[in-house]
């Protein structure tokens, strides 16, 4: 893999580059967690239920796994630049008709079709980060890209949140909308041209061949389902089982965006060659901490850090990513789309999964124990390729010898 964009195509200083890179997840990670503390409020503004709210996340994640392959089969030979602007506005245009949705139907519509770019902008943009990155340090170079999405748990999804509540979860989508368009101009401004590496759809798909990587895919998939569970319904565990008043969900929301920070830093210092062993024991942490959650949700304080802790566990995107480039050896632009695929599929079974909870009539909190399964799922899958990679690894030494 290129290490760095060809300096003869460039001569932009690095720092404006990853800032229009990082503005772009930033609005990406808005438009994606922001909606799943507003779903009481959306709930009761179409006069649905609580698990049927959450089919709204599910439509986004659905389209995040149509679009990505979908227009990296459009777009294989246009230069990334131009494909990053052109993701960005679309962007721009769905979250805004969310916005002005008019029946829970038309909204689940426009949702799906926000999640459309989704895994486009961030495959391409994390390839991009890459691109950037010394020898041994892609890792690194996609957290600072990644570390957007980290910054909106911060700031953008709170306030997201408050704008929700005292005036109308309508705003907040606005909010996302121009955040795009904004994204749209400093990419433009910004980013240098970089080729599309593509050299033709059947020589890109054939990294799909490999059969290491589909047990990585699955530590996405599965094990990341957990997150997306525990979050999505985070809003009515506060309500419901912690019994808090509504301004304490903005807090937890700002607790979980450093937690989220914290954990990219952490995991961004990474070594490439230090992935496989990591990924298997945030695996474990995260499934710990899945059961912490179903008796922390009974106090604010433990809640707090138990959700400090979730979202440290956000590092592990990149961590994933960088060992699913390890093992591909070519075929990025295909990587990148299907992983973002991967996550967004978590990113619907988490909520699916979290629903029975509801349609079982337990409280909310008892996510925790779905969570915990969807976590030792990925770990089992996390078992699969680091079996899968030390036959090869023996299998390299005999060919050897």
């Amino acid at each position: 893999m290129t290490s760095a964009i060809d300096n003869r195509t460039t001569q932009k200083p690095l720092l404006p580059v990853l800032l229009a890179l990082a503005m772009g997840t930033f609005t990406l990670g808005l438009t994606e967690f922001s909606l799943m503390p507003m779903l009481p409020l959306i709930a009761q503004s179409f006069a649905v239920s609580a698990g049927q709210a959450g089919h709204v996340i599910s439509a986004y994640a659905a389209g995040v796994v149509v679009g990505a392959p979908l227009l990296m089969l459009l777009t294989p030979k246009l230069d990334r630049r131009t494909a990053l602007i052109l993701f960005a506005l679309m962007i721009f245009v769905f979250n805004g008709l969310s916005a002005i949705a008019a029946s829970f139907e038309q909204m689940l519509l426009f949702r799906f079709l926000s999640g459309i770019p989704h895994g486009a902008y961030f495959g391409t943009a994390l390839l991009f980060g890459a691109r950037l990155a010394p020898e041994g340090r892609s890792t690194l170079y996609m957290s600072r890209v990644f570390a957007g999405l980290t910054v909106a748990t911060i700031v953008g999804v709170p306030l997201a949140t408050l704008l929700a509540q005292h005036f109308s979860w309508r705003w907040s989508l606005l909010l996302v909308a121009s955040l795009a368009l904004l994204t749209t101009l400093m990419l433009w401004r910004n980013l240098p041209v970089m080729a599309a590496e593509s050299q033709g759809l059947r020589s890109d798909l054939a990294v799909l061949k490999n059969p290491l990587i589909w047990p990585i895919v699955g530590i996405a998939v599965i094990g990341f389902g957990g997150v997306f569970c525990l979050y999505t319904y985070l809003a009515d565990t506060m309500l419901a089982v912690t019994q808090v008043a509504a301004v304490h969900i903005s807090i937890a929301m700002v607790i979980f965006g450093v937690g989220s920070t914290v954990g990219n830093w952490l995991f961004g210092r990474v070594r490439d060659s230090m992935v496989v062993r990591v990924t298997g024991i945030g695996l474990v942490y995260c499934a710990v901490l899945a059961l912490l959650y179903v008796q922390a949700a009974t106090s604010l304080w433990f809640l707090y850090f138990t959700v400090f802790l979730l979202g440290a566990s956000l590092g592990l995107t990149t961590v994933i990513q960088a060992m699913l480039m390890r093992v591909a050896k070519g075929g990025y632009a295909v990587i990148g789309a299907l992983l973002q695929c991967a996550f967004n599929s978590a990113n619907a079974i988490g909520p699916l999964a979290g629903g029975l909870v509801f349609a079982g009539g337990y409280s909310a909190n008892a996510t925790g124990y779905v969570a915990a399964l969807l976590f030792g799922g990925g770990f089992i899958m996390w078992g699969v390729s680091l079996l899968q990679l030390r036959r090869q690894r023996r299998q390299l030494c005999s060919a050897v010898a």
